[in-house]
């Protein structure tokens, strides 16, 4: 019995201390953690000032998702032998120029994505990657600077895809305006001089126009995360049916080593270009179409998936 007692203190001492050491190294752990968050938080305090200072700014990230799928006899769908794929990359990237007297900020925006779909059983069937989102933007924009907000500024602008018809339709903003800076981040260009040169095949659809260009762009790099929003219009003095906009935001999360989780999506309205589609169409849509009986759509596309940041 006095054996048993003896074994029964041990264990208990063992236990005792086991618990301690756990305990304590859950303290030390905790601490560490306090630690790491108050030196990140001076490297952030230090960044901040860094980026404060004038000169080239540079930043770029991008997503990728993809998923790949495949069937064999698979008889409960309609296509029991089929292969199917689906590719698409987004790419936002800037390089900015601050100094005391001028700006010149230039941004790049690219989507594209590609889908197949095979049909095992059907020979004569497209197994090939067509392309589906197709987005290509890139803006320049300079500003000389009236006060620390305002700047009379002059944009060049050009939208278009790339993949399947390239500059067909494609956009050519050129004007001159002001600038204006509320917050840090974020600008917005107000723009009663603009041109908006269109180029395609379709000339009786497409139009180029003067009118006035209103952009606001908010891009932000905060530890992991990458953000940017950036809305562009067109507004046509000669017929509404010469303006246009399109909104595209994009989001980027880093989780290790530049690699995260992505998410962009993207809106547009454009009269020339559902009057083109519906022009376009086969059978033909009766009555003929014109931009008096159109119905225009609001276009739109995402993209989720992969994300690094350069």
């Amino acid at each position: 019995m006095k054996k048993l007692a003896i074994a029964v203190c041990a264990m208990l001492a063992i236990s005792a201390t086991q618990a301690q050491t756990l305990d304590e190294l859950k303290a030390e752990k905790a601490a560490k953690k306090d630690s790491i968050a108050a030196i990140q938080g001076r490297v952030d305090a230090l960044q901040g000032q860094i980026d404060k200072f004038p000169g080239w700014k540079k930043g770029m990230f991008g997503t990728i998702g993809a998923n790949f799928s495949g069937a064999n006899n698979w008889y409960n769908q309609g296509t029991p032998n089929n292969s199917a794929g689906n590719v698409g990359i987004t790419l936002n990237g800037f390089a900015n120029l601050d100094k005391d007297k001028f700006f010149w900020r230039n941004s790049l925006n690219v989507n594209l994505q590609w889908v197949k779909i095979d049909n095992k059983d059907i020979d004569t069937d497209d197994d090939s990657f067509n392309g589906t989102t197709d987005v290509f933007n890139i803006t320049s924009l300079y500003g000389y600077k009236l006060s620390k907000k305002f700047a009379i500024s002059a944009l060049g602008e050009y939208r278009t895809s790339v993949i399947n018809n390239f500059n067909n339709p494609g956009y050519l903003d050129i004007g001159v305006g002001a600038t204006w800076t509320p917050i840090e981040n974020m600008v917005v260009v107000i723009h009663p001089l603009n041109y908006n040169f269109v180029f395609a095949d379709e000339d009786s659809v497409f139009e180029s126009s003067a009118g006035a260009k209103i952009v606001v762009d908010y891009t932000r790099q905060l530890g992991a995360v990458s953000f940017k929003t950036n809305f562009s219009t067109f507004q046509s003095y000669k017929s509404s049916d010469f303006s246009n906009w399109t909104w595209i935001n994009s989001f980027g999360y880093t989780l290790w080593n530049g690699i995260g989780i992505g998410f962009e999506f993207g809106l547009r309205n454009n009269k020339q270009e559902e009057l083109a589609n519906a022009l376009g169409q086969d059978p033909a849509i009766t009555p003929t179409p014109t931009f008096d009986n159109i119905d225009v759509k609001t276009q739109s596309y995402y993209l989720i998936g992969l994300n690094y940041s350069f």
